[in-house]
């Protein structure tokens, strides 16, 4: 596989705990700048919907797996065959066999496209549904110009327990901050695979330089304090209780055995984790399921390399489709057998597509004019295609739609309304999504 693309895997740790839990443990932030008062509430009850967003970092190639073209000349179509899947009349590639008997869970937006095929820009596209300004590179940048869907769905819905209400595994992508919104908004950043063996999520541990046997009385101490800032002016000393609550977060987190039960993806049968596949890819997707099962109310997953500029064909068929036909197959039928598909909301896409035309190192290029997004649960009609693409799969056939239609789909499936505005630091209003336009086939 190419390793021509560098990826920016994540930024600085700006969880919540970590930021929180700097002043319990004796680091100094500037909370009282960084801490904005949440902003309000959709109008309206929300669901108790959860969001999986499985986010494929380089791009996958649509046209060998969601939505291939037999009948195109073979400098397009590739090696690859489509097979049936659970549902009359639709096909997906033959590399994605256990997907294809869960064809009933999930639909494809084949009439998917945007205007940008560069990393950054795309993935922030895509991850936030606002197109960022021209030169905007977010592997470069401190932070990304929106806020990732995550971080929004964090800001509005807010906690629901214990357990953080945005969470990133195995690592939080350049794109999935929370911007201007603050680290209020910010997701819980796993930083750790769970698939590795002894697997433990280090933002749950207190830092080794405090003594267990001290951290109570620290949070004591921390307790005194703060009462003695409460018998003062309390609009003065508003960034004091701000800087309390976060603290209290933080050591929330630390001490919740909802929390912690939840990351113990030890805790599964070998049997369950064996089904979802021992890989990066499978035990994210299975550390998702138990995420949401426990009240996340969204979890992005964040797998790379999918950017195939080399011996396309070879790297999908052994390296990269068996991971994701087993992990996400997986994902659809546990969450079903649960009875959590119904609340929660599974959406499988990368930045882009790739090239219709294979290029010279039997590899396929960056394509964001046409390609195929994947969603299920949470409210969407599983078994149907939406639109489709033209007969190379280069533009779609007809109208299309993007990621600004994605992301008021996302948000109104999940109880928020798309046409809520927050403000920024200057005062000026920004909506929470770039459109109210609905993927409405999927509803």
């Amino acid at each position: 596989m190419s390793k021509s693309r560098a990826f920016c895997d994540s930024l600085t740790r700006r969880s919540l705990l970590q930021v929180g839990g700097g002043m319990l443990f004796g680091r100094s932030f500037g909370l009282d700048q960084l801490l904005a008062a949440p902003a309000e509430r959709s109008a309206g009850a929300a669901t108790e919907t959860s969001m999986i967003l499985l986010f494929l970092k380089g791009g996958l190639s649509t046209i060998d797996t969601l939505d291939m073209k037999p009948q195109a000349p073979a400098e397009f179509r590739g090696p690859f065959s489509p097979v049936a899947t659970a549902v009359p009349g639709i096909e997906i590639g033959e590399d994605l066999p256990q997907l294809a008997r869960e064809m009933g869970h999930f639909s494809l937006v084949r009439n998917f496209a945007h205007r940008n095929s560069d990393h950054g820009p795309a993935d922030h596209y895509m991850l936030t549904g606002y197109h960022p300004v021209a030169g905007f590179n977010p592997n470069l940048n401190p932070n990304n110009q929106r806020p990732a869907h995550g971080a929004v769905i964090a800001r509005q819905l807010g906690p629901r327990g214990s357990v953080p209400p945005y969470v990133c595994l195995p690592r939080m992508h350049a794109s999935g901050g929370p911007a201007f919104l603050g680290p209020s908004a910010a997701p819980f950043v796993v930083e750790a695979d769970p698939n590795s063996p002894g697997f433990a999520v280090p933002n749950l541990q207190p830092p080794l330089v405090v003594d267990p046997r001290r951290f109570d009385d620290r949070k004591s101490l921390l307790e005194a304090v703060d009462r003695y800032r409460r018998s003062g002016d309390l609009a003065a000393n508003r960034p004091a209780a701000s800087i309390n609550t976060f603290q209290q977060r933080a050591f929330d987190l630390m001490t919740s055995s909802a929390t912690r039960k939840a990351f113990d993806i030890g805790d599964e049968p070998e049997e369950t984790r064996e089904r979802y596949g021992r890989n990066s890819l499978g035990q994210c997707c299975l550390m998702a399921r138990r995420l949401v099962e426990a009240g996340v109310r969204c979890v992005a997953i964040d797998h790379t390399n999918w950017d195939t500029h080399d011996n396309n064909f070879q790297v999908l068929r052994n390296d990269l489709l068996p991971l994701l036909d087993r992990g996400v197959s997986a994902l659809f039928a546990d969450l079903h057998q649960r009875g959590l598909l119904k609340s929660t909301l599974v959406v499988v896409t990368g930045e882009f597509g790739r090239t219709p035309r294979i290029n010279a190192n039997a590899g396929r290029d960056h394509w964001g004019p046409s390609f195929t997004v994947a969603l299920g649960g949470g409210g969407v009609q599983g078994g149907r295609v939406v639109g489709r693409s033209d007969a190379r799969a280069e533009r779609p056939d007809g109208p299309h739609y993007g990621p600004e239609e994605l992301s008021a789909t996302l948000y109104r499936l999940l109880g928020i309304d798309p046409a809520t505005e927050f403000h920024t630091p200057e005062g000026r209003p920004v909506k929470i999504a770039d459109s109210s336009r609905v993927i409405s086939e999927l509803l």
